[in-house]
This record gives C-alpha cells, structure tokens and sequence, in this order.
C-alpha cells in the first residue's frame, strides 16, 4: 500500500506540483500532530496508573495512522486523479511516524537495559 501510494504520487508528478514551502509547512505541521498524539498518550496512560509496559503500548499504538488503511479509504472517496494531493499529509506523517518512533523503541529499550544492570538494593 505504501510503495503504491508513493508511485501514484510519482507517476501524477506531486512532487513538482507541490512548493517546496508548502511541503515544510506540512512537514512542520506533520510532526506537530504526532508531538501531541505522543505527548497525550504518555500523560494520560501515566495519569491512569498504567505500568511502564502498558505505557509503552498505548503510546505505539495510540499514535498509529496508517496508509494501509488510509490509501483504501481515499480511494472509495476521492476521484482517483487526486490520491496523491490528498495523501501527501498521510505519506508523510507515516514516515515521520516510523522515524520518531524508532528513536523512541531504542530509547524505551536502552531504559530497560539500564534497569536490568543497575544493581539490586537490598
């Protein structure tokens, strides 16, 4: 789905169409909404007692969007020659997405294995 959405995009020309600051208005608006989706989920599962495991989860999956879901629903309701235009924000929170997520899984594992070598206090 996702490499079907990238070329879509490609063949329509979207990247060329779309200017280079509106692409990092998006990009900056992108990465706002995922601060925020991040931001929450990890509040509020904290604030609801969550433990660190159950906390890891929400915050993975409270922050999924995905163009596996998104690419089938745009194309039930858009004309198809406008997919692209109407995915760019998608293709790149996705991707923004996978990025910051995986500095957060290094993150959330380099904590576990600093637990798991500090010494027991007995």
């Amino acid at each position: 789905m996702v490499y079907t959405a990238f070329s879509a995009a490609v063949i329509q020309g979207l990247w060329h169409q779309v200017p280079l600051t509106a692409l990092a208005g998006l990009v900056v608006a992108c990465c706002v909404l995922l601060a925020i989706a991040l931001f929450a989920t990890t509040q509020l599962s904290r604030r609801l007692g969550f433990d660190k495991e159950d906390e890891i989860t929400i915050v993975f999956c409270g922050s999924k969007k995905s163009l596996a879901t998104g690419v089938p629903m745009a194309q039930v309701l858009f004309a198809t020659g406008s997919i692209g235009v109407i995915l760019l924000p998608l293709m790149l929170f996705h991707q923004i997405q996978l990025m910051v997520c995986a500095v957060l899984a290094q993150r959330y594992a380099k904590r576990q294995q600093q637990a798991a070598a500090a010494p027991v206090a007995q």
